[in-house]
């Protein structure tokens, strides 16, 4: 039995842009008689709102999508997501590194998947832990780990290739773990064996997958479908004011068609699924 999720953040309302992602992950589940879980991250500090939360909930159930089980929530894992890098820190693995954001792109020299590729500045360094972020050495996890392969549905065998991300933050200075720890350790933990995700989460997948293979974590097989864009390429954006489903439903308009016409392919004017994948199968 496949299983499926459903993973929005609550740090500002859902757009037509989760409701196909919500659409697509629900159908799939549906399709092979399986399960539909819902994840709420919510671990991005004071970023992450319950009421947004709550919004979340209220904007499935008017799209006509019902999820099996309990809810989970994100911040209920954070021992878990501790204890991985606990593990990882154990196996030589990370190491602790006080760079900025601003310091890191004065110094880089290539460019990765998520911006400038970190320069290694404190992989040599005694840097203090208090206070650090935790990078992963990609060297050692590589030669620990060896060629690894993952599968998409829509875009068939690929070759794992997280070196060109450079050494990742797995722990964060605020949080025990970054997305790439957190996402990959909650789906193992929640059963899911079909990744649903947007195609501008392609790449993290390579990341994910040497994570799964330095924890003894199952390895699910991964859906990247296309994104709903505005007619200037953009996917849709909640820092840019794209209209909430949390408004449409408000002004009275009805979920269950949005959720049919998402599905159809028949999107508000103005919007378009962007190229690289089909609907759904």
């Amino acid at each position: 039995m496949i299983a499926t999720r459903f993973a929005p953040s609550p740090n500002g309302s859902l757009h037509l842009g989760h409701a196909y992602a919500a659409v697509v992950a629900h159908d799939l589940a549906r399709a092979h008689g399986g399960l539909f879980r819902l994840r709420i991250e919510d671990i991005d500090g004071a970023r992450s709102r319950p009421e947004l939360a709550r919004e979340a909930l209220d904007d499935l159930a008017w799209l006509g999508l019902a999820w099996d089980g309990p809810v989970r929530y994100q911040s209920q894992r954070l021992a878990d997501h501790a204890a991985a890098g606990e593990r990882l820190k154990s196996l030589g693995l990370l190491y602790p590194c006080h760079c900025t954001r601003a310091e890191i792109a004065a110094a880089a020299t290539t460019m990765g998947p998520d911006g400038p590729v970190y320069p290694g500045t404190c992989k040599h360094r005694a840097a203090a832990p208090e206070g650090a972020a935790w990078r992963l050495d990609m060297g050692k996890a590589l030669a620990l780990t060896g060629p690894l392969n993952w599968y998409d549905e829509c875009a068939g065998l690929q070759a794992a290739d997280p070196a060109r991300f450079g050494d990742v933050v797995l722990l964060r200075k605020d949080l025990p773990a970054s997305y790439h720890l957190a996402a990959t350790l909650d789906d193992a933990a929640d059963g899911i064996t079909l990744v649903t995700r947007g195609l501008d989460l392609f790449a993290a997948t390579h990341i994910h997958r040497l994570l799964q293979a330095l924890l003894g974590l199952p390895v699910p097989v991964w859906h990247h479908h296309a994104l709903l864009v505005e007619t200037d390429g953009r996917k849709l954006a909640k820092r840019r004011g794209s209209p909430s489903l949390a408004d449409r439903r408000r002004a009275g308009e009805d979920g269950r068609a949005i959720a049919q016409a998402l599905r159809e392919g028949t999107f508000p004017a103005g919007l378009s699924l962007g190229e690289g994948v089909a609907l759904l199968p």
